[in-house]
């Protein structure tokens, strides 16, 4: 079975004044579709640099990203934008929300972005319920919680239905009722859409939600027992 996903070799060093410092030094995975892979370590590990690379946001300094049988490098920027917008919902720590909006808008402008005509109007009455957000709908971002932006950010990220979710620290800002509702959003969208999610995490908990843990540590993947914070099992 070929990869869905692929990271081949990956490598990006940011410039920090004068001084180079190394984020990912060579990362090679693999994920099938339909696979639901959390990405787990502490802050400084590449985490987020490899969420970056995996949805077309930046480029690697060298190694490759295949999506779906497209290699990132490739493709020109054009071409890297149309694959975001139909193959992958992204879910940001920080929610990302327009604060003039209401709920249903932010959902709605990823309708708009993607330009699929509409959405599957009992696709989204059903996520929606599932997120526990029907009473919500008309509130700005001001007016909702934490968890409720969380939420609405989740709805807008599957709401075109995507065929890869990609989200960086999902549950970091939000206490144990909504962290639990946005993890089991993450994989009833797998078991029940067979999309391929992705969850960078630095929490133990959230990351045994997944099929299987990648463990990262200064820009490597590690074996679980060379991941200090890790509490669970491989």
């Amino acid at each position: 079975m070929s990869a869905f996903i692929e990271a081949i070799e990956l490598r990006k060093t940011y410039r920090v004044g004068k001084i180079d410092v190394p984020a990912l030094r060579g990362i090679s995975f693999t994920v099938q579709k339909g696979e639901f892979v959390s990405v787990v370590g502490p802050s400084g590990s590449g985490k987020s640099t490899l969420f970056y690379l995996l949805g077309g946001l930046t480029q690697a300094d060298s190694g490759r990203v295949i999506v779906d049988g497209d290699d990132f490098a490739k493709l020109s920027d054009a071409e890297r934008t149309r694959m975001r917008k139909k193959k992958i919902g992204f879910v940001f720590q920080k929610f990302n929300l327009l604060p003039t909006l209401d709920a249903q808008s932010n959902i709605d402008v990823a309708v708009d972005i993607a330009g699929n005509g509409g959405y599957d109007k009992a696709y989204f009455q059903k996520i929606i319920g599932l997120l526990g957000l029907e009473k919500r709908l008309i509130h700005r971002p001001s007016e909702l919680s934490g968890g409720e932006q969380q939420r609405v950010a989740l709805a807008r990220a599957l709401i075109n239905k995507p065929a890869i979710v990609l989200a960086d620290e999902p549950t970091g800002n939000l206490d144990t009722k909504n962290s639990d509702a946005v993890l089991r959003m993450l994989r009833h969208s797998q078991q029940e859409l067979g999309q391929t999610v992705l969850m960078i995490t630095h929490n133990p908990e959230a990351a045994s939600y997944g099929d299987r843990i990648i463990h990262m540590r200064d820009g490597e993947i590690v074996a679980p027992e060379q991941d200090p914070q890790w509490t669970g099992h491989p």
